[in-house]
């Protein structure tokens, strides 16, 4: 019974990566005029979350948001998750309207044709290099000079240990959000981990559950309080997944 699991588990998750791929070929040649000049990435943005709901869906993933506050369509914030999946990507696309940009690990930029966009358009992050990282915050910067919002998943990484409900957060989305005086806007994914780990042979459709949380302000802090915003914003998410995903 269980090597009949397993089995059916590697065909669905090797869809998965199919379907990863196969919208993103077919849309070729308009990627790549959407993601060959930052002028066109609200068009490039639209693309994507469409992009992202065929994963979900096609995936047998059924997305279900709350929220505790509307998201304001002409402001930009700083998009910050718990992240336990490659999902989370997907899910975050789904959830928020307004374009963002993600900041992420370089490594993702090996996976076959989504690799291909996702180095074009993301603002990719060798964790073991200063330089890479203080070229990041250069660029980050500059796209929130543009007006665009910016993703940063700061646990850093998703933790080996699966029993880490939420790892400790890393400092550049706080200093970020505190040197442009956005919001932070957390939001909670309860599911992601159960229904796609890292875990090979585990997972499987099901209802994707997020919650949207209240924005937490910057307006006013300096990067003396960096630490202060990164802790409230932390345990504003944790308490959220320990508590659960009520009314959703």
């Amino acid at each position: 019974m269980q090597l009949l699991r397993n089995i059916l588990i590697l065909l669905w998750r090797i869809w998965f990566y199919i379907l990863m791929g196969i919208p993103i070929l077919i849309m070729f040649p308009l990627l790549l005029v959407l993601s060959s000049t930052e002028k066109l990435y609200p068009q490039f943005f639209v693309v994507a979350r469409f992009w992202a709901k065929i994963v979900l869906y096609g995936s047998g993933f059924i997305p279900r948001v709350t929220k505790e506050e509307s998201v304001d369509r002409k402001k930009s914030y700083m998009f910050v998750a718990n992240h336990a999946s490659m999902t989370d990507i997907m899910l975050m696309l789904y959830c928020v309207k307004n374009p963002f940009v993600f900041v992420g690990k370089k490594e993702l930029a090996k996976i076959p044709v989504f690799g291909f966009f996702y180095k074009r358009t993301c603002i990719l992050v060798d964790r073991n290099s200063q330089r890479s990282r203080k070229e990041v915050f250069d660029r980050a910067q500059a796209r929130l000079h543009d007006g665009t919002s910016i993703c940063i998943f700061p646990e850093g990484g998703v933790p080996d240990d699966e029993s880490i409900v939420l790892d400790q957060f890393k400092d550049g989305a706080f200093r970020l959000a505190i040197d442009h005086q956005i919001p932070i806007l957390p939001l909670a994914f309860f599911d992601n981990k159960k229904r796609f780990s890292y875990t090979f042979f585990s997972g499987g459709p099901g209802i994707m559950r997020a919650r949207i949380l209240k924005a937490i302000p910057t307006k006013g802090l300096t990067q003396e309080q960096k630490k202060e915003l990164r802790e409230q914003t932390r345990d504003t998410i944790l308490s959220t997944l320990e508590s659960g995903p009520r009314n959703s």
